[in-house]
């Protein structure tokens, strides 16, 4: 197979030559030419002799040349249109000829050209090829004049074919790189323009301008429009990629045009922070001026949603309001991170993205709907104990359904009871999660293919399965030898492996008591027997190579009797982008888990990064986040690169990762635009406003209507929370608030399942739903609770019992990690010890804050359970909130983190006052704040 050599030497070239222009101009904008480079030898910016492109060469039409067909005939077709969709390069074809599309089969489109029974290619009578004749006259040609007769076009063509049109199957040339000249384009004025210049470096030694046979495309031609010669055009400022391709490469050049400033905007302080001064860089090109950082209620309301999905309780605002303490904002981070919303949200995210579907795991297991329940539990347990991720990716890559020395019996036994409702964290323990193998729509190896590709590598292949990729470098061959490798992969429903099939059919026997049953009968006994807790038997993830092993016995027979015959082959298959094969005698996976983690990977600590950055800013460094291609270029590539190279030295750290993020000042910018800012929405000069995730939203309404107690219970013990893998609903009948607000629906790996756009629907829902009304109407909502609150006579405690609740949940939940931690090996709890120290201090600050006293952590550990909750005597008495003044702040805290302002708190009063009785006042106070578009989006 021929690989395009990628990475880095692409980068380092693109990256010379731009420090050579740079360096020349001393840092000014470079003054390029109006028409293309000299058309005669020259030399790049290696000592390699460039040849001159084509159109210099077959100009007069006197040129004996030789034409190569890889690297012109097919690129000349490509760029007069031929294999293009909308000519023969369609499924169909055209006028009973078709191209591969792009021209990336060489041997189908040689074929295609010489058979003898068309005409197309004449080599005895070169200039009645059709080829020849029909691009050149616009009544004969369907697809209109593309060439003029004796153009240097014309003269490649008929050259090639006079030499007797040739093409050796066996030498396809494999490119070293493909060289843009510039590497990177600045424009200041609207009548700039730039003509690039390409030239081909191939494995060979040669090197060849190729800029008249590359295409040209724009990734937004309103900031930099470019022309089929590729000449680039200014447009309005900002940046964006024009991207070039030739044979397989292709190749994004960065064009920047910087914002036109009549005004001077005061710089906010500069940032010692790496991610800050990556993109300050940036910014620098470009002329923007970054926002300030966000107040601290917009800061605890982002961060809260971002990291655990959960909106804040008004008593962790008001404590955090209040909190003078300059590390504040790094201790929230901390807190969010050990809090149970936040493995509960990522666990959420990461079933997304690996696929978790009740529709697609009908069936996988015995026990019906507990598959999903299982894939979101153990995903669930490794992110609240900070399992590295490339681990996390190997318990799904290369699971087993059996646990070491653990006989089939004993896994369908503990598979039975941890099917059971309630049972789930059993499953958590095992090893390995082979659900991801065992879907529906993933048994076919192309669809595991672009399933892995995915989830687990953020590209999209699935364009190679029939064509050329038109924005990378992947053929239909490269997506053929790497679906290969998932096909002796067997995780069917009935599958198990052969030792194990007369256990299965004793455990079968007992279930029908020998009666002969099959398929739904079957399955609805075996069903039966489960819920009984009757051990079924259940199914198991094999590698299949009986058909290799009985190729390989045939293969030495056949030795035996023809010792002179050539020896079978193994069948093998090819990783993506890697030019040694893996054989398929032994199961793939192993040679896959370790080129992911190989430090040069180009995909996956990048896709995780950009997915995890993407949550944290609405829009991913590059974007689609699962669209990794070399046209899409990152926004920010020497960011992405530095933050996927710190994430691999972390150790796969992903709670490394949301702190590293969160503590930017790029993270924490103001929602607040300036005039140079105001239309950036891709460099991170602000807070773009974006609207929460389906489940965010339908868990932030409870939240903000229900009573203080039932809320703290929610964000606890997650009852009810539909971040916890949306277990408010069964995915096959949709909870219809999170299919309005546009839940992932995964149907397949594709981000694209889940939808973030604003509709009729979801203003409808939260205005007049029966369920919106319900809740805030509810006797145990907040509006009724509050005004009993109202009705008791105050000074009974000098606690806010709000405050009282929030801490007993700290206290709680510390004193259930002590426990855990002790019943810990020695060897676990020294490994732990580091953490179990860091949660303790946590929850002592916070404890303090909220004016509790606690033990010290020796005490704890000797102890748990002796430990109080100890209320520190404040030096004055704290009334409970018994004014409407303080009770219109809280429903202020309880849905926008934030206190209402003097107008706000005015009309609110007047509002509540005018109302029929008071209740009724504060249900539509209620009902007004949760409409708002402050409530729904990101601030």
């Amino acid at each position: 197979m021929v690989r395009l050599t990628r990475g880095g030497k692409l980068a380092t070239c693109m990256a010379t030559v731009f420090a050579v222009v740079v360096g020349l101009v001393l840092g000014a904008v470079p003054s390029f030419a109006e028409s293309p480079p000299p058309a005669t030898e020259r030399t790049s910016g290696s000592s390699d002799q460039v040849t001159a492109s084509l159109s210099i060469r077959m100009a007069d039409g006197s040129s004996q040349e030789v034409p190569d067909f890889q690297r012109h005939i097919t690129p000349l077709l490509g760029r007069l249109g031929c294999n293009g969709r909308a000519c023969h390069g369609s499924f169909q074809g055209r006028g009973d000829f078709q191209l591969s599309l792009f021209g990336y089969d060489f041997r189908a489109d040689h074929a295609e050209l010489l058979d003898p029974d068309t005409g197309r290619v004449d080599i005895d009578d070169v200039a009645e090829s059709l080829i020849l004749a029909k691009p050149t006259d616009a009544d004969m040609h369907e697809g209109g004049k593309r060439l003029d007769e004796g153009s240097w076009q014309y003269n490649t063509l008929r050259n090639w074919i006079a030499t007797g049109a040739k093409f050796d199957s066996q030498t396809i040339h494999a490119l070293d790189r493909l060289e843009i000249q510039p590497a990177e384009i600045q424009f200041q004025a609207d009548s700039q323009t730039v003509s690039l210049t390409a030239i081909a470096h191939w494995a060979d030694g040669t090197s060849e301008e190729v800029t008249e046979l590359c295409r040209f495309t724009t990734n937004d031609d309103a900031i930099a429009a470019i022309d089929e010669d590729g000449r680039v055009s200014a447009g309005e400022s900002g940046d964006t990629h024009v991207v070039i391709a030739y044979d397989r490469a292709v190749v994004p050049v960065l064009v920047i045009r910087r914002v036109e400033m009549n005004e001077v905007i005061a710089s906010p302080r500069p940032s010692e922070h790496r991610i800050d001064q990556r993109i300050q860089l940036k910014l620098d090109k470009l002329g923007i001026t970054p926002s300030t950082i966000c107040s601290d209620s917009d800061f605890i309301r982002r961060a809260s949603f971002d990291v655990t999905g959960t909106l804040p309780a008004a008593a962790d605002v008001r404590a955090f309001l209040t909190d003078t303490r300059p590390d504040k904002r790094q201790r929230l981070i901390d807190e969010l991170l050990e809090s149970p919303g936040y493995a509960a949200w990522w666990a959420t995210r990461l079933a997304d993205w690996t696929g978790n579907s009740d529709v697609q795991l009908n069936n996988a297991l015995p026990v019906r709907g507990s598959a999903s329940r299982l894939w979101y539990e153990w995903l669930r347990v490794r992110l609240e104990d900070n399992v590295p991720y490339d681990q996390i990716v190997e318990g799904i890559v290369m699971a087993d359904n059996r646990e070491e020395d653990e006989s089939y019996l004993q896994y369908c036994k503990t598979m039975t009871e941890a099917c059971q409702p309630g049972n789930e964290s059993q499953f958590a323990e095992r090893s390995g999660m082979p659900l991801f193998w065992a879907r529906r729509n993933f048994q076919k190896p192309e669809e595991r293919a672009i399933g892995f590709a995915y989830s687990f590598l953020g590209i999209r292949i699935e364009c190679a399965q029939c064509h050329k990729h038109p924005f990378d470098q992947w053929s239909k061959d490269d997506f053929d030898q790497f679906a290969t490798l998932f096909k002796s992969i067997d995780a069917k429903p009935n599958t198990v492996a052969r030792e194990s099939r007369e256990q299965r059919d004793e455990l079968i026997s007992k279930i029908t008591g020998e009666e002969k049953l099959r398929n739904g009968d079957l399955r609805r006994k075996i069903y039966q027997a489960a819920q009984q807790g009757q051990t079924v038997p259940f199914p198991e993830l094999i590698y299949n190579t009986a058909a290799i092993q009985s190729q390989q016995r045939r293969a030495k027979a056949r030795a035996k009797k023809f010792p002179k015959a050539a020896p079978v082959r193994i069948p093998s298959g090819f990783i993506l982008g890697q030019s040694d094969s893996v054989p398929l005698d032994r199961d793939p996976r192993g040679d896959l888990m370790q080129w992911l983690r190989q430090d040069d990977n180009p995909y996956f600590a990048k896709a995780i990064v950009n997915r995890v950055w993407a949550n944290y800013f609405g829009i991913g460094i590059i974007n689609p986040t699962d669209d990794m291609n070399l046209a899409n270029a990152p926004s920010n590539a020497a960011l992405l690169d530095e933050l996927a190279s710190e994430f691999i030295d972390s150790g796969y750290d992903l709670k490394w990762l949301t702190r590293e993020i969160t503590t930017s000042d790029a993270y924490q910018r103001s929602i607040d635009a300036n005039a140079s800012n105001l239309h950036d929405d891709r460099n991170f000069s602000r807070h773009v406003p974006r609207r929460l995730p389906a489940e965010v939203i339908h868990d932030a309404v409870q939240l903000a209507t229900q009573s203080s107690s039932k809320s703290d219970r929610m964000r606890s013990g997650l009852q009810q929370m539909a971040i916890a893998n949306g277990v408010t609903q069964n995915r096959n009948n949709r909870n219809f608030a999170l299919q309005v607000f546009g839940q992932s629906e995964r149907e397949s790996n594709c981000d694209c399942d889940r939808s973030d756009s604003p509709s009729l629907l979801q203003s409808i829902y939260l205005r007049n739903d029966f369920e919106m009304y319900q809740q805030l109407g509810s006797k145990d909502g907040w509006v009724t609770q509050t005004m009993k609150s109202l009705g008791l006579e105050s000074g009974n405690t000098s606690v806010d019992p709000q405050v009282q609740r929030r801490a007993e949940q700290f206290h709680r939940q510390t004193i259930a990690k002590i426990k855990r931690y002790q019943r810990m090996a020695p060897k676990q709890r020294r490994t732990n010890r580091v953490r179990i120290r860091e949660e303790y201090a946590r929850v002592q600050n916070k404890l303090e804050l909220y004016g509790y006293a606690s033990p010290d952590l020796a005490t704890l550990l000797g102890d748990p359970d002796a430990w109080e909750l100890t209320r520190i005597e404040p030096e004055r008495d704290v009334q409970p909130a018994t004014s409407m003044d303080e009770v219109v702040d809280d429903a202020y805290l309880r849905t926008l983190s934030r206190y209402p302002s003097e107008d706000e708190r005015a009309t609110s009063l007047q509002f509540i006052s005018e109302s029929n009785s008071p209740q009724s006042g504060l249900e539509s106070l209620m009902w007004a704040l949760v409409n708002t578009k402050e409530f729904i989006i990101t601030h």
